[in-house]
């Protein structure tokens, strides 16, 4: 590394997330990221809009103009999600920590449907889609090998614990 530069132990580079924690508490724990209401501000400046479950319906996809109804027939509803304004791409965030067998591992196979699904309600709008689990270490196991297989396999992320700022398309923070 160079001397002074950025990198390493100085620069933070993702959202660590652990159980229970929203898009929302995670941005809060980083340097120079503000948030106001549904409002992500990096030095003071807008940089994306944060929606969680219902909000994505009753805010942004209000302000777009879009009724759900006409386009899909049942509302899926994000953990979280972040609308970045300079790459125009609407994250969908699902967090899924677990620490025994249950449920959460067939939900895992859903995100090649859902995906399609908030495609089918952007449709027009010029919002790129990406979807995102965040997972604990409990999915680094060898059985679920091929289940993020698959997920890659179908355009969908994953991601342990943390969720890369420059996958979002924001700048790293430098811690002083």
């Amino acid at each position: 590394m160079i001397k002074g530069g950025i990198g390493g132990a100085k620069t933070v580079t993702g959202l660590t997330f652990e159980k229970k924690t929203d898009i929302r508490t995670a941005f809060n724990k980083i340097k120079n990221y503000q948030i106001k209401d549904d409002t992500l501000l990096y030095k003071g400046n807008i940089v994306a809009n944060m929606y969680s479950k219902y909000e994505l319906y009753e805010k942004f996809l209000c302000k777009l103009n879009i009724k759900w109804e006409e386009r899909i027939s049942r509302r899926l509803l994000p953990d979280d999600s972040i609308f970045v304004f300079t790459n125009k791409t609407l994250f969908i965030i699902e967090m899924k920590f677990q620490n025994v067998e249950g449920s959460t591992d067939e939900k895992l196979q859903t995100c090649d449907f859902k995906l399609k699904q908030y495609k089918k309600l952007f449709q027009g709008s010029g919002i790129k889609i990406e979807y995102v689990y965040i997972l604990n270490d409990w999915f680094k196991k060898i059985r679920y090998k091929d289940v993020l297989n698959y997920i890659k396999s179908v355009d969908c992320h994953y991601f342990f614990e943390k969720l890369p700022l420059k996958i979002l398309g924001l700048p790293e923070s430098i811690v002083s």
